[in-house]
């Protein structure tokens, strides 16, 4: 049976994790679980900019469980970028059904703002389901208020819902097993 394996990666808050998983679930219909912690060090930053490679990144998690029919969701807090963009929210591999969302600038603070823990979940959420549904095969949705549509800015993640839109959460059952 297919599950979303959820990878903290450093110190990412249990409760945090532990709400994730439940809300996915929801969305999902796939059981969650945490799995152990993936160690990953400041020296793996890219030097200059201060960020980690989102490539190297999804490849350490897919290794920590190769072969499994899990979607995997990595959560970090490190700033991540990939070489066609500046910085990601987050990323997705279809082939090893791997997904990571940074909660770097997911968080209030990051844009000057008084810090507001629902705020920075219902952001953390709504990448998940976004980056869950790519390693599910899913592509860019039209639809602005679907999860599935890119977000260019954090203003298109705040306007977009945690949930899949009816054409995206048909094209998602239509892929289970």
């Amino acid at each position: 049976m297919r599950e979303i394996s959820i990878v903290p990666i450093n110190a990412i808050e249990p409760a945090i994790v532990h709400r994730l998983g439940v809300c996915l679930e929801e969305r999902f219909l796939y059981p969650a679980r945490v799995r152990a912690t993936l160690r990953v060090p400041k020296t793996a930053l890219n030097g200059v900019r201060k960020q980690l490679f989102l490539g190297s990144l999804i490849a350490k998690v897919a290794a920590m469980h190769p072969g499994s029919d899990a979607l995997l969701l990595g959560i970090t807090e490190f700033d991540l970028y990939k070489t066609s963009h500046q910085f990601v929210f987050g990323g997705s591999d279809e082939a090893d059904r791997c997904a990571i969302v940074s909660t770097h600038r997911l968080r209030p603070e990051f844009y000057g703002e008084e810090p507001d823990a629902n705020v920075a979940f219902q952001r953390l959420l709504k990448e998940s389901v976004h980056e869950l549904g790519h390693a599910l095969g899913l592509k860019h949705c039209y639809n602005v208020r679907c999860a599935m549509y890119f977000s260019n800015t954090i203003f298109d993640t705040d306007n977009k819902d945690a949930h899949l839109c009816e054409a995206c959460e048909k094209r998602s059952r239509a892929g289970k097993n």
